[in-house]
């Protein structure tokens, strides 16, 4: 589901405009973005938290050409999924009717 049927979405199951629905992802979103910048954590419970985890600056190779280079430090945006988040996502068998592990087990009976 990409925004313009989140929007969709969210605007029918709320009975609210479009409009509507789509400046509340927004507010969400900048909302979210703007308190990682300052350097907070958001928690929503049931939904997940954002977090964010320093990374320490590393020596690494350049696949191309095989030369040495240093990869500086920096900060990584980290979301670590929430249970009710992670519930249905498990519930949810999707447009197929198939759940993704029965998915997962019939692709590793025809190997």
């Amino acid at each position: 589901m990409n925004k313009t049927e989140l929007v969709d979405f969210i605007a029918k199951q709320n009975d609210c405009s479009k409009v509507e629905a789509e400046k509340a992802i927004n507010l969400f979103t900048n909302s979210v973005i703007e308190a990682v910048s300052e350097g907070n954590d958001v928690s929503l419970l049931g939904f997940g938290n954002f977090t964010i985890n320093a990374v320490e600056a590393r020596k690494g190779i350049n696949p191309k050409t095989k030369e040495p280079l240093q990869i500086e430090a920096y900060n990584q945006v980290r979301f670590k999924v929430g249970q009710k988040l992670k519930d249905a996502g498990n519930s949810n068998t999707g447009k197929s009717g198939k759940s993704v592990a029965s998915k997962l087990k019939n692709a590793k009976a025809k190997k």
